[in-house]
């Protein structure tokens, strides 16, 4: 495998090397030529661009590239199509390669490298100079040179695999190159006396058709493809998503063309496996798994365990208000600390239509409850109103105490210390267990502090969300109980709670 760590400088390329990163042995490297041609052009590449050609750029002792298929794995906008703008004028003004090709799986994509193309040529009168004609009409694209030389831009997703026949192919968007497409493009290049194509993208979601290029990738990591170079920036499993050296380890592109408040952005907006895939370039199966350690949860699993004093409880809503949780925490005969998902069979219905009901007779019975404690500022707020400066659940007498972002974050920490090192405690419920090992973990800005988010669209965490607002309840000093005025204490007798 060659080396990858040197730059055009005889300087050893800092911070950013790709985690993944096979290539064939080599007798020379063109690549040099490639980067001077692109910063005589006035676009000098990125060092981690200039990495990947070295990976590709290798010949043999024939004259021939050593990998006839070049694969590059990266988070988005770390500079793709700059890479392959100055592959494919490398390919006529360097390689006399008499047909370059183009192309993603969407129209918008495969113009920006047109338009990029078309930018240098307008900035270079001496390259202007050779272009014989070029022709804009949608999926017709293409630069023809005096040379006789052309460049083609097409879309996949209107030409299908019809024309691809190429001394050299780049394919951005490899994610979604379809096993059928591909195994029309292979033969016609085939015929070519020194092809090679380049497969582009980031890592498939579950709806790409992403064979292809997860195949690429499974011979990359190998070590197994003896005429190909593969090279993938991504995160490791078990790195903190959260971690902005992180962030960096995966953008190669870090800091200039991609911003921290960009990435922070994102972050907000994105569910964890969203997050870990796009901006992070993991795979389906390096995903981090949820923040709560599953043997650390399954050791603090306790049938018999149950709380005898401080009694709260925790709602939490969905997003969508499709699913709605109770959960109960309290204290201890021991001083340890327990918390349990309430799994009536209403409470595990769909909706919430149940829930202020449900929320009224469980109090009403239990006078011993300190405070049902919700986020206000969550998806639960459609189902609260403020009266005289106070929080109740709409057309309820039942009274909430609202947590601040701060509380939130303290209370999530606690949750995972809790179950790790062994004071808290739960049932084993199969529910509860399914959120809080599903739960992943969202920061709160540059607070240091984070919260539970969802891993998936799909994954209902709102279980572990609750158990976490009813610690945080049953831990506080000083709370508003939830109950009527007038309504019965428990007289310092400690009971169970009927939920």
């Amino acid at each position: 495998m060659t080396p990858l760590t040197r730059s055009r400088s005889g300087a050893t390329l800092a911070g950013r090397p790709p985690r993944v990163s096979h290539a064939p042995s080599v007798r020379a490297n063109a690549w040099e030529d490639v980067a001077d041609l692109s910063a005589s052009l006035g676009v000098p590449l990125d060092e981690w661009q200039e990495t990947v050609l070295q990976a590709a750029m290798g010949e043999r002792s024939d004259g021939r590239w050593a990998a006839r298929i070049v694969g590059v794995s990266t988070p988005r906008q770390n500079g793709k199509s700059q890479l392959i703008v100055a592959r494919a004028l490398a390919g006529v003004l360097l390689f006399d390669e008499k047909t370059i090709i183009c192309s993603a799986h969407q129209t918008d994509t495969a113009r920006e490298v047109f338009q990029r193309l078309l930018d240098i040529i307008d900035e270079n009168p001496s390259l202007s100079r050779r272009v014989e004609s070029v022709m804009k009409a949608i999926n017709r694209e293409h630069i023809r040179f005096t040379s006789g030389h052309t460049i083609k831009i097409k879309a996949r997703s209107i030409s299908g695999s019809r024309g691809f026949s190429s001394d050299c192919l780049l394919l951005d968007e490899a994610q979604i190159l379809g096993r059928p497409a591909w195994s029309s493009i292979l033969p016609t290049m085939s015929a070519r006396e020194n092809p090679q194509a380049w497969l582009l993208g980031t890592p498939p979601t579950p709806q790409d058709d992403g064979e292809v290029f997860a195949q690429l990738r499974d011979q990359g990591v190998t070590g197994s493809g003896s005429r190909m170079a593969y090279l993938e920036w991504s995160a490791d499993e078990g790195d903190d998503i959260d971690s902005v050296a992180t962030w960096a380890k995966a953008n190669p592109a870090y800091g200039y063309r991609i911003s921290r408040e960009a990435i922070e952005a994102e972050r907000a907006s994105m569910t964890d496996d969203q997050f870990a895939m796009e901006r992070l370039g993991m795979w389906a199966g390096a995903m981090n798994h949820g923040v709560i350690p599953g043997p650390s949860w399954k050791t603090q699993a306790d049938d018999r365990s149950v709380a005898v004093e401080r009694f709260a409880l925790g709602v939490e809503c969905g997003p969508d208000l499709t699913w709605a949780s109770v959960s109960l925490a309290g204290q201890r005969a021991d001083g340890d600390w327990h918390f349990e998902l309430d799994d009536d069979q209403h409470t595990r219905g769909r909706g919430v239509a149940w829930l202020v009901p449900h929320l009224e007779a469980t109090v009403a019975a239990n006078p011993q409850i300190r405070a049902v404690v919700v986020d206000v500022a969550g998806p639960i707020a459609a189902l609260l109103e403020q009266r005289n400066g106070r929080w109740f659940f709409k057309g309820s007498w039942v009274e909430v105490t609202p947590v601040k972002v701060a509380e939130l974050g303290a209370g999530c920490s606690r949750v995972l210390d809790g179950i790790v090192t062994g004071w808290l405690w739960h049932i084993g419920q199969p529910q509860f267990t399914s959120a809080a090992l599903a739960a992943g973990k969202r920061a709160l800005g540059d607070t240091g502090m984070w919260v539970w988010s969802r891993k998936t669209a799909e994954s209902d965490i709102t279980p572990i969300q609750a158990g976490t607002l009813a610690l945080i309840g049953a831990q506080q000093t000083k709370v508003r109980k939830p109950g009527r005025a007038g309504a019965g204490r428990s007289g310092g007798r400690r009971r169970a709670v009927v939920l």
